[in-house]
């Protein structure tokens, strides 16, 4: 099969490699229909490198079973599954609890020996598979995961009916956040960004108000917004030194802070910013990946449950779609900043 290995910083090359074959009772092997390129695989690419070199990354992606092993009985050859990527191992204090996001050894497939999904074929557990309804399309499922993601952290900042919810980073978290934050009942979200084109996908997909930060000063901005009272929960989802201070900076006395943007960098804030947390006695929340007891979770059921009523969409953040073959140019133009992106999918499988 195709695959495309990673041997280090701007270095993919795509190779042929064994398929994978059923090693354990328990094991499938998917056929990959659609994969995305995750914010973190950007990252890997650019900055980290591969935790092995030669290792198949990625891992957000849909497929078709093709084989199953001896025990499975959740799905079956010729299902469509939504696939969750992340190995918990079922075994720590906080795995025991069903808080399998702050599982203390959790792995995610694309990383070392288990292999990703920016390849033909995948073997994974079958715990990991969710069976796909009808209507929902291999696109869709393939931002399942990152859907969950952005779920997990709403679930996390008890986001209420009537709520004013702010969003800093319109990447694809944070647009999917604007979506779940209207499904858990917002009533007015403001997207905050640099960029317009984001801002316009932010509309498109809830937004009530749109901020660019180069052209506005967001915390005035927001004040005038919400008759100088703030909002009940600010989402930080851009990582950046200066959105993870103005976060601070944004709620009403009382109100809450979620950071879900990873920083690939020390963040360092004026202390105006920070002194926010005392003054104003903010609650501030971390999140991470998207799991729950029984897993993978409630994030999952709640996220098909909402692409199947359509409030909960993929296709207006996919700006690119490529082929397998196409992925090393796909990254060299994102590292060098030639492209304008929001999701970018993978075609594996188109039949």
């Amino acid at each position: 099969m195709k695959a495309a290995r990673f041997y280090g910083i701007r270095d993919i090359r795509i190779e042929d490699v064994s398929i994978p074959e059923i090693e354990l009772d328990d094991d499938v092997i998917v056929k990959v229909k659609v994969a995305g390129i995750c914010g973190s695989d950007i990252s890997k690419y650019s900055k980290t490198g591969p935790h092995a070199p030669g290792e198949i990354f990625g891992h957000e992606f849909s497929g078709e079973v093709v084989e199953v092993g001896a025990n499975v009985k959740n799905v079956k050859p010729g299902d469509s599954v939504a696939v969750s990527p992340s190995l918990p191992c079922f075994k720590c204090e906080q795995c025991k609890q069903g808080l399998f996001s702050r599982c203390e050894d959790l792995k995610i497939i694309g990383n070392g020996d288990a292999g990703g999904c920016f390849a033909e074929y995948v073997k994974i557990s079958s715990r990991n598979l969710i069976k796909l309804p009808e209507g929902i399309s291999y696109e869709t499922a393939a931002g399942i995961e990152p859907a969950c993601i952005a779920a997990h952290g709403m679930y996390r900042a008890n986001i209420e009916v009537g709520d004013t919810v702010a969003v800093l980073g319109t990447g694809p978290i944070g647009l999917l956040s604007i979506q779940w934050a209207k499904i858990f009942g917002a009533t007015k979200i403001i997207a905050i960004d640099i960029f317009d084109e984001k801002l316009k996908i932010a509309k498109e997909l809830g937004a009530d108000i749109c901020i660019n930060g180069k052209k506005d000063d967001v915390i005035e901005k927001v004040k005038e917004f919400t008759n100088f009272k703030g909002v009940d929960v600010a989402v930080e989802s851009a990582g950046t030194p200066i959105t993870c201070a103005q976060a601070l900076s944004l709620p009403k006395k009382g109100g809450t802070v979620l950071y879900a943007g990873i920083p690939y960098g020390d963040v360092e804030m004026p202390r105006v910013h920070f002194e926010k947390i005392l003054r104003n006695e903010l609650t501030v929340k971390g999140t991470w990946v998207g799991y729950s007891y029984p897993f993978p979770g409630r994030e999952w059921t709640s996220t098909i449950h909402y692409m199947k009523k359509e409030e909960l969409k993929i296709s207006p953040l996919v700006t690119h779609r490529i082929k397998l073959d196409e992925l090393p140019e796909m990254f060299e133009k994102i590292y060098k900043r030639d492209i304008f992106f929001e999701k970018i999918m993978v075609v594996v499988d188109n039949n």
